[in-house]
């Protein structure tokens, strides 16, 4: 199918894509990657009679140090940050989680900020910025703000933006000391949607005990969720096989899977289960070796 007629425009900066937006309210979409909405104009699902592509707004891309964050412009591609050997260190479940997004060919074309905007439940993006403590950078006619990414989430297909409010970048905290990330995900085939997956990272402090902990949840919930209990759990303790253990039970317990056709309730609490044990000890194994723990 081909989509609707529409009108396209294509603004150079931040100013002019918001203007844009604010002239053409609710009849415009913004066009960032376009690998979710094309298909949903296709198919007709989405009907934007204004497309206003930000593909040529270049302070949406890239990456650079802002106060003690990690400032990455909403425009930046999936595959640049799989590929960034200089993000690896302090930031690995970025190139971890961008290597399980789909296929090269949407990684080169997807955005961050267009996947986390999107708010798929299922979305890897999503759920690495709840492990990470992530917050989005919005800006308005009116204002810049920055909101938690407990926050950016409201409901399926739906974030905390306001109507004029464009999303320009993500914010994540540097850490304090050494850090280890997993990003763990089942699904049915290659590039399809999750079954169930999880993002853990993890940091120590010179003490060898955990001084920060995340763990997101994703496609267990309307929303990409955060592993509370589990978070809290680890939070001044050694990584060992009691922590480890302890902490991984707790994980389901902060999901809402539902039953479908990709599997049970109890399946995908299961795999969650798995994933966290898997994920912290092969954490546990690389940071012990960094801090020089046996």
């Amino acid at each position: 199918m081909f989509p609707n007629a529409f009108r396209y425009e294509a603004p150079t900066s931040v100013d002019e894509a918001i203007r844009l937006m604010t002239e053409y309210g609710y009849d415009g979409k913004v066009l960032a990657g376009g690998q979710s909405l094309l298909p949903m104009m296709k198919l007709r699902i989405a009907a934007p009679a204004v497309l206003i592509d930000i593909n040529n707004v270049d302070d949406l891309r890239g990456w650079r140090e802002v106060d003690g964050t990690l400032r990455i412009g909403a425009m930046t591609r999936h595959a640049e940050l799989e590929h960034s050997a200089e993000l690896r260190e302090q930031f690995p479940l970025l190139s971890r989680t961008a290597r399980w997004i789909a296929d090269p060919l949407i990684r080169n074309r997807g955005t961050i900020g267009g996947s986390l905007v999107h708010a798929d439940p299922a979305s890897d993006w999503g759920t690495a910025m709840m492990a990470l403590h992530a917050e989005v950078e919005v800006r308005s006619p009116e204002k810049s703000r920055r909101i938690p990414i407990d926050e950016f989430f409201v409901d399926t297909f739906a974030t905390s933006l306001e109507e004029n409010e464009l999303a320009i970048a993500v914010h994540l905290p540097a850490p304090a000391g050494p850090v280890a990330a997993r990003y763990m995900k089942l699904e049915r085939k290659a590039g399809d949607f999750a079954i169930a997956g999880l993002a853990v990272h993890i940091g120590l402090g010179g003490d060898g005990l955990v001084c920060d902990a995340g763990i997101g949840i994703c496609a267990c919930g309307p929303i990409p969720l955060r592993a509370t209990k589990a978070e809290a759990a680890l939070i001044g303790q050694p990584l060992t096989d009691e922590t480890i253990s302890a902490a991984s039970k707790l994980v389901p317990e902060d999901a809402d899977p539902t039953d479908d056709l990709r599997g049970s309730a109890v399946y995908k609490r299961d795999l969650l289960r798995i994933f966290a044990s898997r994920a912290l000890r092969e954490i546990a194994e690389e940071l012990h070796g960094k801090v020089g723990i046996q």
